[in-house]
């Protein structure tokens, strides 16, 4: 039987509540904050003490802890960030794990974030000399650079 849940199936909450051994342990908040946390499934039913995963499945299905644990992958990807130093992970994997981390909000909701600059702006903001350096040798400014980030000529040898 599949350990995921699925949206579509209906649960009898009451029955459920009944025989759920989730429901009825006095730690229930702290396997369902477990759970949402990202915890293995396994891990909490050897913790607490449990049949075994797939009464935390079932405990989770019924109660519509999925959707509030996907909300939570900031959690997730915090729990792979602290493991970097403890086990054998590549570079790409961490950097990664970080990317991904700045990417999500604290709704669980992935933000790709832009930036635009404009560049009339940065002349506007230029001084006299700055424009009259940049109209005969071309030079911009060090701090141009630094907003705009590299320019075409950042990448050529100096001798070409």
């Amino acid at each position: 039987m599949s350990q995921q849940h699925n949206a579509d199936a209906t649960v009898n909450l009451g029955r459920h509540q009944r025989t759920c051994s989730v429901c009825a342990h006095q730690q229930r908040e702290e396997i369902e904050s477990a759970f949402i946390g990202w915890r293995s499934p396994a891990t909490i039913a050897e913790e607490y003490g449990l049949a075994d995963r797939s009464s935390v499945y079932r405990h989770a299905n019924a109660l519509g802890l999925f959707p509030k644990r996907q909300r939570n992958i900031r959690a997730a990807l915090e729990r792979i960030i602290e493991k970097a130093g403890e086990v054998d992970v590549t570079a790409s994997a961490v950097v990664a794990a970080v990317q991904a981390y700045a990417k999500i909000n604290a709704a669980g909701e992935w933000i790709d974030r832009t930036e635009t600059v404009s560049l009339n702006d940065l002349f506007e903001r230029m001084s006299t000399q700055e424009l009259e350096a940049y109209a005969q040798t071309g030079a911009l400014p060090g701090w141009f650079k630094g907003t705009v980030g590299a320019t075409e000529g950042d990448g050529r040898e100096d001798n070409c």
